[in-house]
């Protein structure tokens, strides 16, 4: 897998923010070297985030993400604002793009507290530096007390190199962490049993099984990948047991009535929800499934918005499972995307997906918050593992 193809979860995300026409599309391109973003003289033509995934040295792979303005007005610029925030709650590293010649106003004042109570790290840029008086500038910056901020000009892009030194020197030094390399030995073998059905996206593996390939092959082990139904002739075929056998959520019954119990065996969800950081958060809300009464509401929740199939994991088959586990009369509701509720206490539970396709600060942002609200969270294969009665088997073999 290249550098461009590096899934956006993986991918360090900066958020540009500030007030309307402070500049911030006007850095972006400067940062880019390219016209990513529209720019006019006009306030407010940022109206919905611009994302843009690119390789930034010497940073490596980034999402670089420009804002609509913060102190817009209205109804609309209320909407903006809340997509503002919402970006915040997946950005690694914030730079607050100010006008040189006015300093720092009240809603820069605003965004950085929101920096320090996300305890987000954050950069303060102050543009427009080639027509401003930098006396005054460096005065509003005192007062203000913002230290080791980068005076710059977008329009001549004096500043722009130390910038990216600077957010270089201010990447997330993450702990080395697998998907499964670290549960196996080189030279091991390890079957990954991956439907091919009506839901598979046509023609490729979805991003989880690519990620556990990745990481096995680079560990040493020998991957054998097979659809269940060839899964009994596969492990005949084997002169030793496999070392682990990695299924996806939907085919963990069949799986597992067919893999010996002394062989380990897990889900490709649950590797997920151990690199993403809330196994443990995601396995103790799972037991709220067998609280469940007639009238709560569950809400199942994707991270990314694709197309339905017929037989759609998120609003067909976990819902189906949860009827047939409970007997109850459920209501449940979605949400995919950006549109995870601000307000979690009218749900009995939250079931989200793995989060693949979101960074590790949201997916872990998103299940504090159910936590810090009271509300039981966990994941669809930890869910689909309760209700099929093979959760303990399924994480026994894997670090919490």
């Amino acid at each position: 897998m290249g550098m461009n193809d590096t899934p956006s979860g993986e991918r360090i995300h900066i958020g540009f923010f500030g007030r309307r026409n402070a500049g911030k599309s006007s850095l972006l391109n400067a940062v880019t070297g390219q016209e990513l973003a529209v720019v006019s003289e006009t306030e407010g033509t940022t109206t919905d985030p611009v994302y843009k995934a690119m390789e930034l040295l010497p940073l490596g792979p980034v999402m670089l993400i420009d804002t609509p303005g913060f102190d817009d007005e209205g109804a609309l610029g209320q909407q903006r604002v809340k997509k503002t925030r919402q970006v915040l709650e997946k950005t690694d590293i914030a730079v607050l793009v100010a006008d040189a010649s006015t300093g720092v106003c009240a809603c820069d004042e605003e965004l950085l507290a929101l920096f320090k109570e996300r305890e987000v790290p954050f950069l303060v840029v102050f543009n427009k530096s080639d027509n401003a008086d930098l006396h005054r500038a460096e005065e509003v910056q005192d007062k203000d007390k913002i230290t080791d901020a980068i005076y710059l000009s977008a329009k001549t892009g004096e500043g722009v190199r130390e910038l990216k030194e600077k957010l270089a020197a201010m990447r997330p030094d993450k702990e080395e962490r697998h998907l499964a390399a670290d549960l196996i030995k080189p030279l091991d073998t390890v079957v990954l049993v991956v439907p091919i059905d009506s839901a598979a996206p046509k023609g490729r593996l979805i991003l989880p099984q690519q990620q556990t390939i990745r990481d096995l092959l680079e560990a040493g082990a020998i991957v054998l990948v097979t659809r269940e139904s060839e899964l009994s002739q596969t492990l005949a075929k084997l002169r030793e047991k496999p070392a682990f056998v990695i299924t996806d959520s939907q085919a963990f019954e069949e799986v597992a009535a067919i893999v010996p119990a002394d062989i380990p065996l897990t889900s490709f969800s649950i590797l997920m929800a151990r690199y993403k950081g809330f196994l443990e958060i995601a396995v103790e809300g799972v037991k709220a499934i067998d609280s469940l009464k007639d009238g709560d509401r569950v809400l199942i929740a994707e991270g990314c918005t694709h197309h339905r199939q017929c037989d759609d994991i998120g609003t067909v088959k976990i819902p189906r499972f949860l009827k047939k586990y409970t007997g109850k009369e459920l209501v449940i509701e979605t949400s995919s995307g950006t549109g995870f509720p601000d307000d979690l206490t009218p749900y009995a539970l939250v079931i989200h997906c793995g989060g693949c396709m979101l960074n590790e600060r949201e997916v872990l942002r998103r299940m504090r918050f159910a936590k810090s609200q009271g509300v039981p969270v966990t994941n669809y294969g930890i869910a689909i593992a309760q209700m099929k009665g093979i959760l303990g088997r399924s994480i026994e073999h894997v670090h919490i």
